[in-house]
């Protein structure tokens, strides 16, 4: 404010000398400052004004007819016109809140977005319900309204539940398997085919072969079922992609067992992440430090990497404990030290470690 003002003080003196100048010498300032101004103009960087400056040519413009603005200023007459508009807002400082209903709380937002991702076959109606027996009073509009600016339907899913809430509903009654290769050291190429129980996370090794072909697949799956049959719970489902491998045999020897074969979507390998993730998991850890001369050592090598995936590796799923843990141990208090010993597996690459005795 003070420098408005002193600004406004030096251009009303500037003034006051103006008057007393002659009119022809005032065209000449006039003239130089215009040939200065077009100068400016030319300039590449831009010319900074302060809020002093801002004020006082916006005021000064209501003076003059917007005809000479273009001639008179160095800025264009929308930016005049810009800067007035703040002076008068600046005037204006009433509270210019909206009208109408508040705002809904964080808290009760959050609600609503956890309600309708926890249960996507619920519509806006049946969550303004649910929150109306918790004792929380709202609108459907407002219900709506959230759930439009989250990304989600107000309405309703009308299909089937999505690839990754199927998988985790039904794990516990399923069973995914896939193939991987192996190169050996003479470029022979070995195909390895596995189980895995989604639930538990175990793993079934099927067998290693370089001809896969169908009579071979449905000898695989009848080991599976053969394994599996003693299990207190039986698998419902088993999940593979489109590889022509899984041929109709293959699947028939589940149907006859009461387990519905699903197939995943084309060039969908997500659909299947279980299996895919255990690939990269004893490749990563396994196979990738090894070299594999035949079918004989491979077997053994999977062998050993899977007794101890099971026995040994913990796994964030199943709350950092293996799927088949070789017992319970009781927690010793911090004083008590604790020895203990390792065990190498497969030439080092793998450790184990256990409680002393």
């Amino acid at each position: 404010m003070l420098s408005l003002l002193y600004v406004a003080f030096s251009r009303i003196f500037e003034l006051l000398v103006l008057l007393g100048r002659s009119r022809e010498r005032k065209e000449l300032e006039i003239l130089v400052l215009r040939h200065e101004l077009r100068v400016l103009r030319r300039q590449r960087r831009q010319v900074r004004y302060r809020v002093a400056d801002r004020a006082l040519l916006a005021a000064l413009a209501r003076s003059l007819p917007r005809a000479r603005w273009s001639m008179t200023f160095g800025v264009r007459p929308g930016t005049l016109l810009r800067w007035h508009r703040q002076m008068v807002k600046r005037r204006w400082t009433f509270d210019s809140g909206r009208p109408g209903r508040p705002a809904l709380g964080r808290d009760l937002v959050t609600l609503v977005v956890r309600l309708a991702r926890e249960n996507p076959r619920w519509g806006h109606r049946r969550i303004v319900g649910e929150l109306a027996k918790l004792g929380i009073p709202v609108s459907e509009t407002s219900v709506r309204s959230i759930l439009k600016a989250h990304g989600i339907a107000p309405a309703p899913r009308r299909s089937g539940p999505s690839w990754r809430a199927f998988i985790r509903q039904q794990a516990q009654s399923m069973i995914a398997c896939d193939f991987f290769t192996v190169e050996t050291v003479s470029l022979r190429r070995i195909y390895v085919l596995f189980f895995i129980e989604l639930g538990t996370r175990r793993v079934h090794p099927a067998g290693c072969t370089s001809n896969p072909d169908g009579a071979w697949m449905a000898q695989q799956a009848r080991n599976l079922v053969i394994e599996l049959e003693g299990r207190g719970s039986p698998a419902r489902f088993l999940l593979h992609d489109r590889d022509t491998k899984f041929t109709a045999a293959f699947d028939e020897v589940f149907r006859t067992e009461g387990v519905r074969v699903i197939q995943t979507p084309i060039r969908a390998p997500n659909a299947n992440a279980h299996a895919e993730r255990w690939v990269r998991t004893v490749r990563q850890e396994c196979l990738d430090w090894l070299l594999i001369f035949g079918e004989r050592q491979l077997r053994r090598t999977l062998h050993t990497y899977i007794d101890h995936y099971k026995r040994q590796r913990p796994h964030r799923a199943l709350g950092l404990t293996a799927p088949d843990p070789p017992g319970e141990l009781i927690a010793l208090p911090d004083i008590t030290p604790v020895h203990v010993c390792r065990r190498d597996r497969l030439g080092g690459l793998l450790h184990e470690y256990a409680r002393a005795a």
